[in-house]
Formats: C-alpha cells, structure tokens, sequence
C-alpha cells in the first residue's frame, strides 16, 4: 500500500489490546480499513434502507418476481464469470467453522478442498474472537500456526492443505469497537480489510488468493457494492483487478429471484453460489410470516425435498452452470458420536442429502465436522470421478415459477409439541454459547450457529402469530428450559439467553436478527481509544 498521511482516523474503542492484537491493528491496516468505509459506508446505509423498503411493500401484498427491468441480463446468453482461480476449481467438500486456533487447525488439515473461516453465524463477534481470527488466519497463511490440547495433545498443519475462503459478517452488522468519523465501522468491512490487507499478497505468493464467501445479501445492488469494494481494495494495494473470488450465500428469498443478477454484477470476481438452508427458510418467515399459507411445521419436517426447495435448489444449480459458476450445496451439520447406531442413521441421512445434491448437479458441498469429510468426498467421487466439478451440466431441463419458489402451502402446517419445545431449547442454548463466546456449539447431536437460533426464535414467533401456539404454553416451556440450562451448567448465561429469547420470538413484531441487538447490549466492551 502506498505511504502518505493517514487521511481517515480510525479509533479502536477496545479495551487493552490481548498479546499480538498489534499485529493485525497495524496503523497501516487501520488506514486501508479508514478508507473502504469512508468510501462505502453510505452506500451501505442507503441499501438497508431499502432493505426496509422492500420487507414493507412485501408485507403489503406486493409480488415477489424475478424482476422485469433484468430481463436483459437473464436472457443474454453470452457472459459467463471469471474462470476458476487457482485452489477453487475443485471444490467437492468445504468445512466450515470458526476461525478460533483449534478450527483452524483441524479444518485445513480435514482432507476438505475448501475451508470456510466464517467471522458470521459461527464465531460471537466478541472484540478477542474477530481480532484472534485475524491472527489466526495469518498465522495459517504463514504456516506457523499450531494447537495444544489442555491435555498435552499437539496439532500441526499438514503437507495438503484446505484452501482457506473467508466470510466477513453481513451488512447489517456493525463493528462496536472501530469507529471512523464517529460512527461504528461495517463489521463486513472490518472482517474484510483486516484479512486482505494482511493476507491478500501473501495468499497471492503461496499460489492461492482472496477469497470469500458473502453472506445475507438480497439483491444484486448488495453484490454490486461488494463488487465496487473489491475493486478499491485491489486498486489500494496494487493488486491485478479480478484476483478476489467470491461465492455468495443464496440464504433469503428475495436473492432467489436474483440469482442470475448477482452473478452478474460479481462475475468479474465471482467464484459461484451455495445453498444456504436454514437462513433461506428463516428469510422466508421474516418476508412472508405474517400470511397463512406460509406457516411452516417443525424445522424436522422441512426437508430439501419439499417443492419450493427443491425449486431454489434446481434453479441454483442451472444458474450457476449456465454462467459457468460452481454450485455448492447446503450444510451437513451432523457431530459423529459414540452411540453406534444414533450414529449409523445419521451417517445414513446425510449421505442421502449428499447423493441428492451431487445427482442434481452440485459441484460440492458443506459439511462441519472432520468426520464427515471422507462421506461427503466419496459421495461426490462416486458422480464427478476424476472431473473436478460437473459444471458442464446445465441442466437445462430446469423450469422454475416464481410460484415454484414460494410453494410452501404443501408442507404448511401446525407444530408439534416436541418442535415446540426443541426450538425453545436449542434457541436459549445458543444464545447462552453465545453470550459466552462461541459461534459454533453441538446441541442435539449438530454442530449449530447462528442460523439454528434464527430459524428457531422466528418459527415459535409465527406460531404465536397464526395463534397455533398460545403464548402461556411457550412462556411455561421457557420458564422449564431455563431452569434445565441453569441446572446443566451453574456458569450459564440463563436469565440473559432467556432475555433475547423474550425480546426476539414474543414481541408483536418479529426483529430482523437477534445478533444485532444482543451484540450491543452483551458483547461489546468499549475501553480507552486508540488511533
């Protein structure tokens, strides 16, 4: 990065720096952080606005299409995205997880092709988690990174390594702890500059690159602004314009609609799409919640084969290869345990859902746990052989409605008294992970994140709403997991993860995330500025 005068002061509002953290809030890293939010911060503000903007007309009965004044770029049969860069061609098992020192570890060593290091919906972006991630990730690109076990157990990277992909939090976020001009920096672009100011070049010289996953966009003015950041930061740092790659999350019913469109305004950087289950479903219920015939039944009972996933799915897959992306496919979330047979017909399901996915035409998918690493390779072998994608199958035989994706009446329907009660148990169990640090936590036998508690507080919110649930039952199952999660571990957060669960599922209308104003109330932790 060139040198002159520091022209956007940036303030860490944290309190003493952890051993190393200097590493990362270098002046020079602050500044280049400075200038992608003086640049962007704005035009980030105006697209929620119309976040906004698009959930009220939506509310209001306005039809969800695949937009009109698009039509062009849909029809036009000639682009395609950028080629696949170097360590992205073969992307048929991804593990994802959080960048803590032990993930690190273990999934660049998981035998997976890619490594999600997720900043989002599995890490609690606590200042010591976000700036430790930092470090973690530089540490990995500079091999010399390691973990030891309390009990004295050593691990160390290995010679075929994961190829490290990035997921900076969402738009919506805020970073609470770096203020520019006043205002809280976009915890996106904090996640993103502190990686690529620090390992951008670095990643270029081992022969890999930069490269991210966009979570929680949903339309295509959200990827053009990534576009648009992408391009500064290579311009800033002297790096050839299309070096970044970057998959984006179709994770909310609106970026289904434009799926095509996004690809589009990222091709230059794109590097494909993936299927992101839970999110999507929990998008589905914050546009469209408040009508009847999208009241969904227990989390349990809808599965990727019900009719409007499988149309998301299709049409994903045939966007994807018809521009020449890569499609990836949703998360197996399954923690191998020591019950044979538990553990045999959970195996048995996701080798379904994979062989599912793999005959529909992805080119790969998530799974997020090392243990299902060799399952999830040998289903995908078993299709692609020696090829390292099936991007060459278009899949033209797909046709998707807009009635299509929002078919959800066939599987509507009332909740039952175990999805009820599963949903107010894993929600508060979350957030008391949460509350105490950790993004990634196995509960019932998954490895849950952020999404899991989203997906579970907005479903008992619509129960309560289509009034299939009466309030005084959910608030005595409350009352009741409470009290088992304070008798599990004397150390938990009850009352608080209780709180968010109040403030985020009961209220007569439902908020958008409960990350955003947990974060706030319990995580951040202002102490003396630093510039």
């Amino acid at each position: 990065m060139p040198t002159h005068a520091p022209t956007h002061r940036v303030q860490v509002r944290a309190a003493a720096p952890r051993d190393r953290h200097q590493e990362i809030l270098t002046p020079e890293a602050l500044e280049f952080v400075g200038r992608l939010v003086a640049a962007f911060a704005d035009r980030r503000l105006d697209l929620l606005r119309e976040r906004r903007r698009q959930a009220a007309r939506l509310a209001s009965g306005s039809p969800l299409d695949f937009p009109l004044v698009t039509s062009a770029v849909r029809t036009d049969p000639d682009w395609r995205v950028a080629p696949p860069a170097p360590g992205l061609t073969d992307r048929r098992v991804e593990i994802t997880g959080p960048p803590d020192r032990r993930m690190t570890v273990n999934a660049l060593n998981s035998g997976a092709r890619i490594w999600m290091a997720d900043f989002e919906d599995a890490t609690s972006p606590t200042w010591d988690n976000v700036i430790d991630g930092q470090l973690n990730l530089l540490d990995a690109v500079e091999r010399r990174i390691d973990f030891t076990t309390p009990e004295g157990k050593r691990y160390r990277l290995g010679g075929d390594l994961a190829t490290i992909v990035v997921r900076p939090r969402g738009w919506h976020l805020t970073e609470e702890h770096l203020y520019l001009d006043g205002r809280p920096a976009p915890a996106s672009l904090v996640d993103f500059g502190l990686y690529f100011f620090h390992c951008a070049q670095r990643q270029i010289d081992a022969g890999s690159g930069p490269y991210f996953y966009l979570p929680k966009l949903e339309n295509r003015y959200e990827a053009r602004l990534w576009n648009d950041v992408f391009v500064l930061a290579q311009e800033l740092l002297g790096i050839p314009r299309g070096t970044v790659r970057a998959t984006v999350l179709i994770e909310t019913i609106t970026a289904a609609f434009e799926m095509e469109e996004i690809l589009y305004e990222l091709r230059e950087h794109s590097a494909g799409l993936n299927a992101g289950r839970w999110d999507y479903l929990f998008s589905l219920i914050k546009t469209f919640g408040h009508r009847t015939d999208f009241l969904l039944p227990d989390r349990a009972k809808v599965t990727m084969t019900a009719t409007f996933l499988r149309a998301y799915t299709e049409l994903l897959v045939h966007t994807c290869h018809k521009r020449g992306a890569h499609a990836v496919g949703g998360m197996a979330a399954h923690v191998p345990s020591r019950d044979t047979a538990a553990n045999e017909a959970a195996l048995a399901k996701v080798r379904l859902d994979k062989e599912r996915e793999a005959e529909d035409g992805f080119d790969g998918s998530w799974v997020a746990h090392p243990g299902l690493v060799p399952l999830c390779r040998e289903v995908f072998d078993g299709v692609l052989g020696d090829r390292p994608h099936q991007i060459e199958r278009t899949r033209d035989d797909v046709e998707v409605t807009p009635t299509d994706l929002l078919s959800v009446r066939r599987i509507s329907g009332s909740p039952t008294p175990d999805g009820v009660r599963t949903n107010i148990a894993v929600a508060l169990r979350y957030f008391d992970a949460w509350l105490h640090g950790h993004g990634a936590v196995a509960l019932h036998g998954l490895m849950e994140d952020a999404a899991t508690a989203e997906i579970a507080r907005t479903q008992v919110w619509q129960w309560l709403r289509h009034r299939v649930l009466d309030r005084a039952t959910v608030l005595r199952l409350l009352d009741d997991e409470t009290a088992a999660l304070a008798k599990e571990k004397p150390a938990a957060y009850a009352d608080e993860a209780r709180d968010i669960f109040v403030r985020t599922a009961l209220g007569q209308e439902l908020p958008g995330f409960f990350t955003t104003d947990a974060y706030t109330r319990h995580l951040v932790r202002h102490g003396t500025e630093q510039s």
